[in-house]
């Protein structure tokens, strides 16, 4: 629920709460999957639609999407409920990506992800077209530093 110390002054959800909250439920959900410690190595495609005011309940469902070789992309989406009506809506889409750590600290291989259904199908294909978009970006934003 949004208390008064999650809000502006416009009474509505500071963003970086909701970050901080799509956080924590990503990193349960590579957890979940990996059975090991993971850090957040990247959060891109934060979007948020529409306001989460003062009262209302946050509901965040998360999903490993991908599993890379170490690393995965989680999706977490991020729903705005009206208490008193159950009305709910979609508030916030994130997609981050975590890297399971060893007993060392150290990057380690992780089971892959064996999508089922066509939903789960979908955001598997639509997670290796964001990586290859993340991969091309650091490729070019690493190139720009040798200029």
């Amino acid at each position: 629920m949004v208390l008064p110390p999650d809000t502006n002054y416009h009474g509505t959800v500071f963003g970086g709460r909701i970050l901080q909250w799509i956080d924590i439920a990503g990193a349960i959900s590579a957890q979940r999957h990996t059975h090991r410690k993971v850090v957040t190595a990247s959060m891109d495609d934060m979007h948020f639609a529409v306001p989460i005011r003062l009262g209302d309940v946050v509901v965040l469902k998360a999903a490993v999407n991908y599993v890379h070789r170490t690393s995965m992309e989680v999706g977490v989406r991020v729903e705005r409920e009206i208490i008193l009506t159950g009305e709910r809506e979609l508030a916030a889409t994130a997609y981050l990506t975590y890297v399971a750590l060893d007993d060392e600290g150290k990057p380690t291989a992780i089971p892959p992800v064996e999508p089922e259904t066509p939903e789960e199908k979908r955001r598997f294909a639509d997670a290796i077209t964001r990586r290859e978009f993340r991969l091309a970006r650091r490729d070019a934003l690493l190139a720009r530093r040798g200029d």
